[in-house]
């Protein structure tokens, strides 16, 4: 090997290149999620990512087939931050509550992540541990197999609609907007228009106007949750019954 040389008067000397991070799954997947939070779904390509990770797109493919496994893998990644409930803490109601709360949680600190889980059938580890600790509360509170597996679909199309409609109304806010603030004036404009309709064509809605534009969002997701977790308990068997 040829020795190296000196570095001559007045030159800067050169720098040796950091040490590259092996590509992997993990890494891109880890990167893209980066992406995700910066600039949205949108933003995450093969080809994207790759230039995050100062490499081409095909080398990409060695690891991911592509951007739909690519955006599987980021929501189990991300579903791996859902902290699942310990048995026995309270009453099966009460921990399903806490865990969609929590699901609902990750979901919405990483964009719109939860468009990737509609219409997908759940086969990643993290999110399969999120459907079994699910199904584990619900049987063990007495609800039949057939309606536990229907109440798992169900939870997951509630929140990922919540969720989504989340990212909806904080892409239409201006940088830096107070995002409280800017659903007041919301439905404040929605208030006053619901009360200028004709009251003998609407006359429920003009009359419940107060009604139908009250409450926050996190009372609107909490009824939503509160009706399905009763709805589900209502199918539990009465004591002594079959």
């Amino acid at each position: 090997m040829a020795a190296e040389m000196p570095t001559p008067p007045g030159h800067r000397p050169r720098k040796a290149a950091p040490a590259r991070q092996p590509l992997s799954r993990d890494l891109i997947v880890a990167t893209a999620v980066r992406v995700l939070d910066a600039e949205g779904l949108e933003a995450v390509s093969m080809r994207r990512v790759a230039q995050e990770l100062g490499t081409g797109p095909a080398s990409l493919y060695a690891h991911v087939s592509g951007k739909e496994e690519l955006r599987e893998l980021m929501l189990d990644h991300v579903a791996g931050e859902v902290r699942l409930p310990e048995a026995g803490a309270a009453d099966w109601q009460e921990l399903l509550k806490e865990l969609a709360r929590e699901i609902r949680r990750v979901y919405t600190s990483h964009g719109d992540i939860a468009k990737v889980s509609m219409g997908l059938i759940p086969t990643g580890p993290n999110l399969l541990a999120i459907a079994e600790a699910q199904l584990a509360l619900m049987l063990d509170g007495g609800v039949p197999p057939k309606i536990a597996g229907l109440a798992v679909d169900t939870l997951g199309m509630f929140l990922d609609a919540d969720a989504v409609e989340d990212t909806i109304y904080t892409a239409k806010r201006s940088p830096g907007e107070d995002p409280w603030e800017s659903f007041r004036v919301h439905f404040e404009e929605i208030r006053q228009y619901f009360r200028a309709l004709p009251v003998d064509r609407y006359p429920r809605i003009t009359g419940m106007v107060d009604e139908l534009t009250g409450g926050s969002g996190d009372d609107r997701f909490e009824f939503g949750l509160d009706i399905l977790i009763r709805g589900i308990a209502s199918y539990v068997p009465a004591s002594g019954t079959a």
